[in-house]
């Protein structure tokens, strides 16, 4: 190789070089840190290289803020989901809280009923099999005190009636079966009455009632007690049509149930019902006690002087 030309051998050597940079870099140091003389170089400097700072980052920045959009995306629609299926849940526990509070008043209600005899709360299990049929079927049956003809009342009035007993449950008819008959009378006017089922969208009828009667929409008939088998004072029918035809001597009239007889799932069954008082016979029919020696009824003849 040839000797490199004589431009690249002129100024000092390298030793004196990197004593005097050094030198040089020492002395800044000490003027910067006792004299702060570099402060105003160093802002200067920071300004000038912050758009080539900002250039050379840029990629990392962008990458990290996409990443974090999509992240915090994700994470959003994942907590939405979450915070949606609580939301379910809670509205289904408010939703049940509900129902046992109002089956709680209801059974509270039943338990605490005015109605002077005594009463076994059962539940209502099923509707029965025959799906035209205003029938119940209970969860209290023989072993529980039921039998055939008691009452089926709730809070707000007549149910029903047991017509048949199992042993561990029972099927009650509603008043609203087609051919169910109850002895009412009117609350307003002591009208006496009979209410009926309808059978047809749990209706009730009050036949044979004249036309000139005082009957009026928003009645309410009551049992009468006069069949022994409801107590006295029970609700059982609100009138909702009164139709008087000219041509009939007597009225059409409508009624609906004064209770919950498709409403409720708790009734109460009145286990001791009462029994009609037996009437008096007349005062004709009545005789004296028979005297010892006569027979009875025959009356004595008269003794000879």
């Amino acid at each position: 190789m040839g000797e490199a030309p004589a431009f690249f051998h002129r100024g000092p050597s390298p030793l004196a070089r990197f004593a005097f940079f050094g030198l040089l870099s020492v002395a800044a140091m000490i003027a910067d840190h006792r004299f702060g003389l570099l402060d105003t170089a160093r802002v200067g400097i920071s300004a000038a290289m912050l758009p080539i700072q900002t250039a050379a980052l840029a990629p990392a920045t962008v990458a990290e803020v996409v990443g974090d959009r999509f992240t915090d995306q994700a994470s959003l629609l994942r907590e939405n989901e979450e915070l949606r299926e609580r939301l379910l849940a809670y509205a289904a526990a408010a939703q049940e809280a509900q129902l046992l509070r109002a089956e709680n008043e209801r059974l509270l209600g039943l338990a605490a009923a005015p109605v002077d005899q005594p009463g076994t709360i059962a539940r209502i299990v099923s509707t029965g099999r025959n799906p035209f049929a205003r029938k119940v079927l209970l969860d209290k049956g023989v072993t529980h005190g039921l039998q055939p003809g008691m009452p089926v009342v709730d809070v707000d009035g007549v149910i029903g009636q047991v017509t048949g007993v199992g042993a561990l449950g029972s099927e009650a008819t509603l008043i609203t079966e087609k051919g169910q008959l109850v002895p009412v009378m009117m609350v307003r006017n002591g009208l006496r009455a009979v209410v009926e089922g309808a059978g047809a969208a749990g209706r009730l009828n009050l036949p044979h009632i004249p036309a000139s009667a005082d009957v009026r929409e928003g009645d309410l008939f009551v049992t009468s007690g006069i069949d022994g088998v409801y107590p006295p004072g029970l609700a059982v029918a609100r009138v909702t049509v009164v139709d008087r035809n000219v041509d009939s001597m007597f009225a059409r009239i409508s009624a609906l149930p004064a209770s919950g007889v498709s409403n409720h799932r708790y009734v109460r069954v009145l286990t001791a019902t009462p029994t009609p008082a037996a009437p008096e016979p007349a005062a004709s029919a009545r005789r004296e006690p028979a005297r010892p020696g006569r027979a009875p009824g025959r009356p004595t003849a008269p003794r000879k002087p």
